[in-house]
């Protein structure tokens, strides 16, 4: 993966993108290592090259919300890389060994200001963010928790059709994406086995009627 295949730096001069590339500062991450926390002042942009990154946001109770996942190729920022002092609102996590390129404000700055394309991109890319975000904020707010993990599991695992799938996902991790609690999602689990959409093992399971499950995320249950 390369700087010139990102649609903000795509739009830059071969000579910009060297420039880009040399002042960049390479970093590798292992799987669950923390890049920034919430509450910091963060003023860097990152390119991800390798693997994943994963924005979490965290409630006073200690549950946990994966409103983000960076994929290689995007790009992710903190506040204080457009505004001085702003603070992160969530956690940057590596999901998976990752490597990334990463600058600060002050190096890449210069560049974008005289590439009116790249700030373009870059805006195109925030209003996407922020329409995630609604998207997300609607979902936790009027879908219910049964619905939002039918859901969660159609989109993950909808083209396994009746194989088994391993179970690589904890509950924890299961709860952290659809902004629930592992015992929520426990206790929904066990009622999609008692009515026959999944047949649950220790290690792995299988959709038993998956038509049913892409109903069921579209449903309006009442249980949150």
């Amino acid at each position: 993966m390369t700087i010139s295949e990102n649609p903000v730096f795509s739009t830059l001069t071969e000579g910009d993108q060297l420039r880009c590339q040399q002042i960049a500062s390479p970093r590798r991450y292992q799987a669950g290592e923390s890049i920034v926390y919430a509450g910091d002042i963060w003023p860097y942009l990152i390119l991800v090259e390798e693997g994943n990154l994963i924005a979490i946001k965290e409630s006073s109770e200690g549950r946990s919300l994966i409103v983000e996942t960076v994929l290689p190729g995007e790009v992710v920022w903190g506040m204080a890389f457009f505004e001085p002092q702003a603070q992160m609102p969530v956690s940057l996590t590596a999901d998976q060994d990752s490597q990334v390129l990463l600058w600060s404000c002050d190096q890449l700055l210069p560049i974008l200001l005289n590439n009116g394309s790249a700030l373009w991109e870059l805006c195109r890319l925030l209003i996407w963010r922020v329409r995630r975000a609604s998207d997300v904020l609607e979902e936790l707010a009027f879908h219910p928790v049964a619905g939002r993990l039918a859901k969660f599991l159609v989109d993950q695992y909808g083209k396994s059709g009746g194989e088994r799938i391993k179970r690589e996902l904890t509950l924890d991790d299961m709860a952290a994406h659809i902004g629930s609690t592992r015992e929520m999602v426990c206790r929904i689990l066990q009622r999609f086995s008692t009515q026959g959409l999944i047949e649950i093992m220790r290690t792995e399971f299988t959709f038993t009627d998956l038509d049913h499950l892409a109903r069921l995320a579209q449903s309006n249950l009442s249980e949150r």
